[in-house]
């Protein structure tokens, strides 16, 4: 039985990473840890970050206690690199933004699974949630497509 306090190394090309495998995680990189009375915290991933870049600006367009659905877009994170909606990661109600983001925005990068976290809510995962061994699969295909485009534009 694997040790529940362990992340789970993941190490491909020039991208390192421990995934804690108290989370569940989406296939658009997102991470969901339960945290108290089917409340969940959730974050982008660090593979999420680096693809962004360093974070300057973020906002939110639902406010506490609104019926959410997973898939929908709550709002937006800027990187440096690149601008990303953020997602429902479940069907239930938003109950909040991380307050910290206010005044320390770059708490996405320095801790993504940490103090770095976007939102809470509360309802019912999104079926394509995985574990941290599922998501590590999930991360080899998308790096494996991203090495292939390298491939074809040289």
């Amino acid at each position: 039985m694997p040790d529940l306090e362990k992340p789970l190394l993941f190490k491909r090309t020039h991208f390192v990473t421990r995934l804690p495998v108290d989370c569940r995680y989406s296939p658009s990189h997102f991470w969901a840890r339960e945290m108290t009375d089917g409340v969940w915290r959730i974050g982008f991933t660090k593979f999420a970050t680096r693809m962004l870049g360093d974070m300057v600006d973020h906002g939110f367009e639902v406010k506490g206690g609104a019926a959410i659905e997973a898939g929908q877009i709550l709002g937006w994170v800027e990187g440096f690199k690149a601008i990303s909606d953020v997602y429902g990661f479940c069907a239930g109600e938003f109950v909040g933004t991380n307050p910290e983001l206010q005044t320390n925005i770059a708490l996405i990068n320095k801790k993504p699974y940490g103090d770095g976290w976007l939102y809470e809510a509360r309802g019912a995962l999104d079926d394509k949630c995985v574990d941290a061994e599922g998501y590590a699969a999930i991360l080899n295909q998308t790096i494996d497509k991203m090495l292939e485009q390298q491939k074809a534009q040289e």
